[in-house]
């Protein structure tokens, strides 16, 4: 499985991290950290056995990307085990999204997530992931307690391998 992701400024960065931070203190789930999951928002999820392709279709995407401004309103659950801030599924998002989709889409060897396509994905930033029933109650009380609605910057793209988070390639947008 691979990952494409967008990531943020360095105050969106500490922001969210700071949620994932107390999520895990507050829990004792300790995936997010352990895994060395930086704050992202992933874009895609494919299988591919052309990791080659995959950087070149990335570049043709780089190239009509830029950095934008986003906006989390809220706080989400994938039961049974993972939470997430949502962000406003925005213009920019959109455009992002459906860019590195087509990408990908026309590149051989790729096999997309139906859950990562364009109208077919639920845009979010995990904060704890592979919760118990008892560490999603926590959870959701800890953010409940804690979140505000913010603004941040996307200013990088990447390419990566999860569990534990590797980054294989990434972009910095202009």
């Amino acid at each position: 499985m691979y990952l494409i992701s967008i990531y943020f400024d360095e105050k969106t960065n500490r922001r969210i991290q700071q949620y994932i931070d107390k999520v895990a203190e507050c829990t004792g789930n300790t995936f997010m950290l352990d895994g060395s999951v930086p704050p992202h928002i992933t874009i895609s999820a494919f299988e591919t056995q052309n990791e080659k392709a995959v950087i070149d279709a990335l570049e043709r995407a780089v190239a009509r990307l830029r950095q934008g401004t986003l906006e989390w309103a809220s706080v989400g659950q994938f039961f049974p085990y993972v939470i997430f801030l949502i962000p406003v599924l925005n213009e920019y998002l959109h455009e992002i999204s459906a860019i590195v989709n087509d990408e990908l889409s026309n590149t051989n060897g790729i096999k997309i997530s139906p859950y990562y396509r364009p109208f077919q994905w639920l845009p979010h930033t995990t904060i704890a992931k592979k919760l118990t029933k008892e560490q999603m109650q926590t959870a959701f009380e800890v953010l409940q307690n804690s979140f505000g609605m913010f603004e941040g910057e996307v200013v990088r793209i990447g390419l990566a391998k999860p569990n534990p988070h590797h980054d294989i390639a990434t972009w910095e947008l202009r």
